[in-house]
């Protein structure tokens, strides 16, 4: 047998590891302040922890039901309740997966054959891209557009990327990596052209609890007429600090759930079993710990936002989750990638090149995304080493 390459799929040809985590790999070589991927550098709440412990030491550690533990589904259900006065089946309309990436690969697996279209905006959160070419579907994608101080959907481009190929549109509100928080007049007008052309809308609302400004998240689920047509999905490891726990879930009609259930017991046959039911216990904590998670994010969000302005990024100001884009224009660099890893080596901040975001790469290349999901310390540790730049 020859020595020569070995073949691989062309799925797998198609698109390259996640660039996120290889910047805290590049974080961990240089010593950086990974600034780049998406998880805290605090403690996750006591209580949360401590659940998780009476849980292992309770002898739940074997498998629970495939698609969901039912102290778990019967918790998101009580969450859907309470924050959106939802009426949620917990035993026919949630399925239990190994964090909201899987839930979001289960659900688009679930929804879409090979040769029908997966409708993204973009800039996006990496993993959809992969996502549709694995389901064998193609995604298309259409922006929103920075302008001043906000991202704005382009409605004509929008309109344009329907097709009677269209099957899904993603739609992550609040929006990682931009911060962007889809109003209700917004979702309307998206759930509109869903309707008209048949297309089921798989929602991410991981960062449903962080948001700034007086902005409001609102469910796509309960904008009239997608009831049955939105897959949603979240999950524990924003709301909690818990991003290595790997419990989400996605809420959908009993048909659509039916069809993820199936896709998720041969992709992971389950989601852990103590942590799911140290989460059934979170999704149940009071409404101060949730109200909290605004104010005490936003002060951050306020925090590295005057921090790129004094030290020559142009940011646009995030109204959730915990993310904020800049514009690098100022530096003279043409390269977001290069200039990502020229910050981690030499000034010692990791973040994420722009690039990632966007399908066509040359699109991002003046963008960079920072976290903020830090100590205060963290970011003022930050603000020390940009101001190298100056």
């Amino acid at each position: 047998s020859g020595d020569g390459n070995m073949k691989v799929s062309a799925k797998a040809a198609q698109f390259t590891e996640s660039v996120i985590r290889e910047m805290t790999r590049v974080a961990n070589l240089h010593g950086s302040i990974n600034l780049a991927q998406g998880f805290p550098d605090f403690d996750t709440p006591p209580e949360v922890v401590k659940a998780a412990v009476e849980a292992l030491e309770a002898g739940f550690n074997q498998y629970a039901i495939t698609w969901g533990a039912k102290s778990l589904r019967d918790s998101i259900a009580y969450y859907y309740k309470r924050w959106h006065d939802l009426d949620i089946d917990p035993e026919s309309e949630i399925c239990v997966c190994c964090g909201s990436t899987e839930a979001m690969i289960s659900a688009v697996m679930s929804v879409l054959d090979p040769g029908e279209e997966l409708i993204v905006f973009e800039p996006f959160y990496e993993n959809y891209g992969p996502d549709a070419i694995l389901s064998g579907a193609t995604p298309r994608y259409a922006p929103l557009a920075p302008k001043g101080k906000d991202w704005e959907i382009d409605w004509e481009a929008l309109e344009r990327t329907f097709s009677p190929s269209s099957a899904a549109i993603i739609l992550n509100t609040p929006n990682n990596p931009t911060g962007k928080v889809f109003t209700r007049e917004e979702l309307e007008r998206i759930a509109r052209l869903c309707i008209e052309n048949d297309v089921i809308c798989i929602t991410d609302e991981i960062y449903d609890h962080i948001v700034f400004d007086g902005r409001v998240h609102v469910p796509m689920v309960t904008i009239p007429g997608m009831r049955k047509r939105t897959v949603t999905i979240n999950a524990m490891s924003k709301t909690f600090a818990v991003t290595g726990w790997r419990v989400g879930w996605t809420v959908a009609s009993p048909e659509i759930t039916g069809a993820i259930r199936k896709v998720h017991d041969f992709v992971t046959v389950g989601a852990p079993h103590p942590l799911q039911e140290a989460g059934a216990k979170a999704l149940r904590m009071t409404d101060e710990y949730f109200h909290s998670l605004g104010p005490f994010y936003q002060e951050r969000r306020d925090m590295i936002e005057s921090i790129l302005e004094e030290t020559g990024f142009g940011p646009i100001r995030p109204f959730g989750a915990y993310y904020i884009m800049a514009d690098i224009s100022n530096f003279g660099w043409d390269d977001d990638t290069e200039f990502s890893h020229w910050l981690a080596k030499e000034i010692g901040v990791a973040v994420v090149p722009g690039s990632s975001f966007f399908s066509n790469p040359a699109d991002g290349r003046q963008w960079i995304r920072f976290c903020f999901c830090k100590k205060l310390g963290t970011l003022q540790e930050a603000r020390r080493r940009l101001r190298k730049l100056k």
